[in-house]
């Protein structure tokens, strides 16, 4: 039975799989929406790497 990690990262995935469908059919909107995929395989990789791990970014980083 696949985990909860193991299944958001499927959906990351084919969220991203489908951004570069929209991409492929309106140029105009390629490069966003290879952006757009990227990020979500970005954050696919990092869920199954290390799943219980925090987010940092600029707004939560200084946290203690």
């Amino acid at each position: 039975m696949p985990t909860n990690a193991e299944i958001a990262a499927r959906l990351l995935r084919d969220a991203a799989d489908f951004f570069r469908q929209v991409g492929e059919q309106n140029e105009p909107l390629r490069l966003e929406m290879d952006h757009n995929a990227q990020a979500f395989e970005v954050v696919a990789d990092m869920v199954e790497q290390e799943p219980t791990a925090e987010f940092v970014t600029g707004a939560n980083q200084n946290r203690a």
